[in-house]
């Protein structure tokens, strides 16, 4: 069995402000480099083996401490990364509320394509191709993921044999661990969108 621990990143001066996508040089903010600390003490007990990450600041920062305590490398993987917003990225949300696509997007996100950007089943294409490439590189393996709250619904969604139109029915906060576990028999969500102390019975799987 493969246990996935996925990870989504920590806060940064984006949040609430502007749609980062994948602009570069979006960092941590204090309260991020906190969340960040905090995670990787609560992922201490988690016996992890490896870590990947989107290659954003965001992601890779969040996984910083965590690869510290652990003693392991953090792997690098482009599948990871934020879904492509095109002509949306960097844009302020106050500049975004009259756009049509826009308001579209935020209630039938599953069918609607920001300009220039992703389809959500191009998100999970690529997210849960991922995640099974990672649990053959890694068999019966431990794997920490970071990655960004679309991209990590997208992989929960294919495992729980949901449709995305009900994606944003699942929250996924920042500096949250959502935890598959995949076996030959299929997989398993055990835990979504935790923010505290992960339960013993993850830690003996």
């Amino acid at each position: 069995m493969s246990v996935f621990f996925l990870i989504r990143h920590g806060a940064n001066p984006a949040i609430g402000n502007f749609l980062p996508g994948r602009l570069p040089g979006v960092h941590l903010n204090a309260e991020g480099k906190a969340q960040a600390e905090k995670l990787a003490e609560r992922l201490r007990r988690a016996s992890i083996n490896a870590i990947y990450s989107s290659p954003l600041d965001r992601a890779y920062e969040t996984a910083v401490p965590l690869a510290e305590r652990l003693g392991l490398e953090i792997h690098t993987r482009q599948e990871l990364i934020e879904v492509g917003i095109g002509a949306w990225t960097g844009k302020e949300f106050e500049s975004l509320a009259d756009d049509p696509v826009f308001r579209l997007y935020k209630g039938f996100r599953a069918g609607t394509r920001p300009p220039g950007g992703e389809l959500l089943v191009e998100v999970q294409q690529r997210m849960v191709s991922e995640i099974e490439r990672l649990r053959l590189e890694n068999p019966h393996q431990r794997i920490a993921v970071v990655s960004h709250a679309d991209p990590i619904k997208t992989v929960l969604a294919h495992y729980a044999g949901m449709p995305l139109d009900f994606l944003l029915r699942i929250e996924i906060s920042l500096a949250s661990v959502s935890v598959l576990a995949i076996n030959d028999h299929g997989p398993k969500l055990l835990c979504v969108n935790s923010l505290g102390e992960i339960p013993d019975f993850l830690l003996s799987l």
